[in-house]
């Protein structure tokens, strides 16, 4: 990397953090992010001090491209990034999305792999080469910023690769992204193609290097750890590290790696590490995917001591068992923020401090909630809060709701449910079931009502914060109309917050279903090939 593109981060050099959580993250089988719900990530994302959103994929569908354009139009701070293949559409549908940003940035990629080549691309090589050079040139003449990666680099002829990214770089392209797609290499591998790739390539000292590496062989971390040792200055990763199959690079464990061994390896972040947590936890909650346990920096766990030995040592010196501070991810955010008597102002200050920016009829219906909460529980924790909010986001967003329900269960008697649900049109259906137990009598009582036959993948239940009052929080996933999708709901009543995540999960496959039909028709309509995932 040249002198004038290197930056410091007090006395560390600093490495750029591209998030691609709204992106390749919401590729992961289940998630249905809506536009608000994205912006709201778009918005954490930009106090947490990620350098780089990668926001969308624009031209695959009107909603990606409305997610990110509002992302453009509402997130300062980062550089917005739409991705694009090279396909002069796509470039313009980036374009449109993101030029509405304070700093925008098209993302456009190919592969140099011959596998991908012969069986993905049906090309050969030359139609590559011309490829990423019409498409950097392209994107180059509508952004100044520009980022070009070679998919499946890392099982490709580190030559041909060499080559293609000279182009892309002569053609004006300022990033040059190394991906390691489908999660193939390993830490001196990757080490060793990166080194090379200096070598053939002298001009890539003289643009940024970014690595982005899937986790197939949970190694994610390791090579872009490796790729950073390297010489890459932007490593791109995703919250919790969901994404394609086994996810990626996890945005939490890099920067904490990266922080907590600065001083050995003299490279930092720019990020506000406190809001890790509270990021994490809103990206769990708004996609469904849970946060294991035992999940590095994140985790329940991850700052927990169950051997005598270990809380011994730690009663009398943190640091002979924690390398980190759990205060420096933001995991001591489960303070008493309001009781029972606080007032509207108590509670829209309360979550403007939790980066919630909630006014009028929302605010209303958070004080509500907050008010009914409040009424069952003795403390209300900021916990509680971003998980009331994050609730209603989602019921505001759904075109079906669950209206009432009713259900009688015991062990001396067969369950029986009946539930009511207010359609898109304001209709209230209603539907009776039986089942194995309450929960279950009431998902096909729900399923009756809306007339949808659903295949139920994963149910989980989780608690908001501690002790016997706290929130219940439901993650439904199943499969309808040959789509998977998830749904989530909170309430003190399991039965209640079940049934909520159970209509939402069903909505949205119903509306994806919906999307899906209607883009297929088009595609139809203009031959369009189909999309890769992306690097």
């Amino acid at each position: 990397m040249s002198a004038d593109r290197a930056e410091t981060t007090g006395p560390y050099e600093r490495v750029e953090i591209f998030d691609t959580t709204l992106r390749d993250g919401e590729q992961s089988p289940g998630i249905s992010l809506n536009t608000q719900e994205k912006v709201e990530i778009a918005s954490q994302l930009a106090r947490l001090g990620v350098d780089v959103i990668e926001a969308g994929f624009p031209i695959t569908s009107p909603g990606d491209f409305e997610a990110v354009q509002a992302i453009s139009r509402t997130v300062s701070g980062p550089v917005v990034c739409g991705l694009a293949r090279t396909q002069k559409g796509d470039i313009d549908a980036a374009w449109g999305a993101v030029k509405d940003a304070e700093r925008p940035r098209i993302h456009t990629f190919i592969s140099t792999s011959d596998i991908h080549i012969e069986h993905q691309l049906r090309t050969d090589r030359d139609d590559v080469r011309g490829q990423a050079r019409a498409a950097v040139a392209h994107a180059r003449e509508l952004c100044e910023d520009v980022e070009f990666s070679p998919m499946d680099a890392t099982r490709a002829d580190v030559g041909f690769t060499a080559e293609v990214c000279g182009i892309a770089i002569a053609e004006g392209a300022g990033v040059i992204n190394i991906p390691d797609t489908v999660g193939y290499t390993t830490p001196a591998e990757y080490t060793a193609y990166l080194t090379r790739l200096y070598e053939l390539l002298p001009e890539l000292a003289d643009v940024r290097l970014s690595v982005h590496c899937h986790d197939d062989l949970g190694l994610a971390v390791a090579n872009s750890f490796a790729g950073v040792l390297a010489g890459a200055r932007q490593v791109e990763c995703a919250v919790n590290g969901i994404g394609e199959r086994a996810g990626n690079c996890s945005l939490e464990e890099i920067v904490m790696l990266l922080r907590t061994r600065r001083v050995d390896h003299g490279l930092d972040t720019g990020l506000e590490t406190t809001e890790i947590a509270r990021t994490s936890r809103m990206v769990s909650r708004f996609t469904g995917y849970v946060v294991q346990p035992n999940k590095a920096v994140v985790g329940r766990n991850a700052f927990a001591h169950e051997s005598g030995i270990h809380q011994d040592g730690v009663l009398k010196e943190r640091t002979t068992f924690e390398i980190m501070d759990a205060r420096d991810v933001g995991l001591d955010s489960n303070q008493i923020v309001l009781g029972k008597h606080s007032g509207r102002h108590a509670l829209k200050d309360a979550l403007e401090q939790l980066g919630f920016v909630v006014e009028g009829n929302a605010l209303n219906q958070a004080f509500k909630r907050f008010k009914e909460l409040a009424d069952k529980k003795k403390q209300v924790t900021s916990l509680d809060l971003e998980a009331i909010v994050s609730d209603e986001m989602r019921e505001a967003s759904q075109k079906y709701e669950l209206a009432w329900f009713e259900v009688e269960a015991g062990t001396r008697r067969e369950p029986a449910a009946r539930v009511g649900v207010t359609t898109p049109a304001g209709e209230e259906v209603q539907g009776s079931s039986g089942g194995d137990g309450p929960v279950d009598a009431v998902f096909g009582a729900i399923q009756a009502a809306v007339d949808t036959r659903c295949e139920l993948s994963r149910y989980l239940v989780s608690a908001v914060g501690e002790g016997d009052d706290a929130l219940g929080e439901v993650t439904v996933m199943l499969r309808a109309h040959g789509r998977l999708a998830s749904g989530q709901g909170v309430s003190t009543d399991i039965i209640e917050a079940s049934a909520q995540a159970y209509v939402r999960a069903i909505a949205n496959a119903l509306d994806g279903a919906a999307v899906r039909e209607a883009e297929s028709v088009a595609a139809d309509a203009a031959s369009a090939s189909p999309f890769p995932p992306g690097p």
